[in-house]
């Protein structure tokens, strides 16, 4: 009988026959979610048997929820994702310029998703514009609440704009607006609250999985007081909350101006040879550039809602693209958790059979190992990585490696599910 997956003590309780709701999605969406739930069963079947089995319930978004309900986002679909509490999501179309906003991001707001996080490392056999691929190894953890992507904006023109030209001017003395008069405004809130539970979470999961480092990418250089308040908080809240488990380069400063460089390279050192996390800081467009040059100087980033958004495609794209890039969203506090695929609908491409499901599989993968069924997890990982060994993949993929066979999305999953089977390719 399928149950529902509680949360306590900080805990996922997971039965052994849990109902996982899912979004189809629109586009590439009908294709990939079908091909990856394929997998997801037989990779369940593999490790466990009969002994565990996933109830799949659809709920509606996007197009879909449109057509049969007149909206975008039912708020039947989002009360199950709360009473269920872990879901999967396929691609949603959201307009740019007019219409409405992203689903992905009310979703994430409604139920309070406040982490996204992006694991991107490189399957071997899969092309690369990098000349060691296999050196990025990261973790994106991107605030998903706050900043731009609060939707506080008002058109150029519109009487809002207008008034907060006004109050801009009048009222605070700004001068700093080139052309007041056809300007459109975005305001972009940053919070302590905010910032603190993102970087604890990035944290906690550096201490939890031995990872070196974690890395605070921001632009507090020129956004002094959200950007550089985000690199201020997240320092402050390492020393004060994880004090015996890190050695955060404020330390290492106030240690080499008071005792000399040397005194701090060695405290560096031992910190990192007893197994502390080091937790460090880098301006967003240096990063960019050191993650091409240096990605092993990186483990997990935690970094604020729009330079995630980049950080995210760019460093996908050293591994071979978006396609094959998962995420998550989680609020590690009451467990809620919708795993998704990353990429857009491709509806160029929707109902020909080419799309590359990598993306949802992935984040199903993803969901499995949150949910704490690890073996799950790693026959999906394994098999997906031996498909790419045997030099078969989608088309967008197989444009990349040489002498590959190109594979269908229903061939695709096929693939992956011999190879978790044990049958061969």
């Amino acid at each position: 009988m399928a149950d529902i997956i509680t949360f306590s003590d900080g805990k996922l309780a997971v039965p052994s026959h849990p109902t996982i709701p899912y979004i189809e999605g629109d586009g590439i969406g009908k294709e990939i979610t079908a091909a990856a739930r394929r997998i997801f069963d037989a990779a369940v079947v593999k490790a466990y048997g009969d002994a565990r089995k996933v109830s799949w319930m659809e709920v509606l978004a996007g197009q879909k929820a449109f057509d049969a309900k007149g909206t975008w986002l039912p708020d039947e679909t989002i009360e199950s994702f709360g009473k269920y509490r872990v879901g999967l999501k396929g691609p949603l179309t959201t307009p740019v310029g007019e219409g409405i906003r992203s689903l992905n991001v009310v979703l994430r707001r409604r139920l309070d998703l406040f982490v996204c996080v992006r694991p991107v490392r490189w399957f071997t056999g899969v092309g690369s514009p990098m000349k060691h691929p296999e050196w990025v190894d990261m973790v994106v953890f991107r605030e998903n609440t706050e900043d731009i992507y609060s939707g506080i904006e008002w058109a150029q023109g519109s009487p809002e704009a207008q008034k907060f030209t006004q109050f801009l001017v009048k009222e605070m003395g700004v001068k700093e607006v080139r052309f007041p008069a056809t300007s459109a405004y975005g305001v972009k809130p940053v919070s302590v609250e905010g910032s603190e539970r993102l970087v604890r979470a990035a944290i906690q999961f550096a201490v939890d999985h031995h990872l070196p480092s974690v890395t605070l990418v921001h632009k507090g250089n020129i956004m002094k007081f959200t950007e550089g308040g985000f690199k201020k908080w997240g320092y402050a809240l390492a020393e004060r909350e994880f004090a015996d488990a890190v050695f955060t380069a404020t330390q290492y400063d106030a240690l080499k101006e008071k005792s000399g460089k040397e005194a701090a390279d060695a405290a560096m050192r031992a910190a990192t040879d007893s197994g502390k996390v080091i937790i460090k800081d880098c301006i967003c467009d240096a990063f960019l550039q050191n993650t091409v040059l240096r990605p092993l100087d990186y483990s997990v980033i935690a970094t604020m809602n729009l330079n995630g958004d980049y950080i995210s495609d760019q460093l996908a794209a050293l591994v071979g693209g978006i396609g094959i890039s998962p995420g998550g969203n989680i609020n590690y506090t009451t467990g809620h958790a919708i795993f998704e695929a990353t990429h857009g609908t491709a509806p160029d491409i929707a109902g020909q059979g080419t799309a590359n499901p990598s993306s949802l599989i992935l984040s199903g993968a993803m969901m499995f190992d949150y949910m704490g069924w690890s073996e799950v997890f790693a026959h999906i990982i394994n098999a997906m990585e031996m498909v790419f060994q045997s030099n078969m993949a989608t088309g967008d993929l197989t444009r990349q490696m040489q002498g590959a066979k190109t594979l269908s999305t229903e061939e695709f999953a096929d693939a992956i599910i011999k190879k978790i089977n044990g049958d061969g390719a």
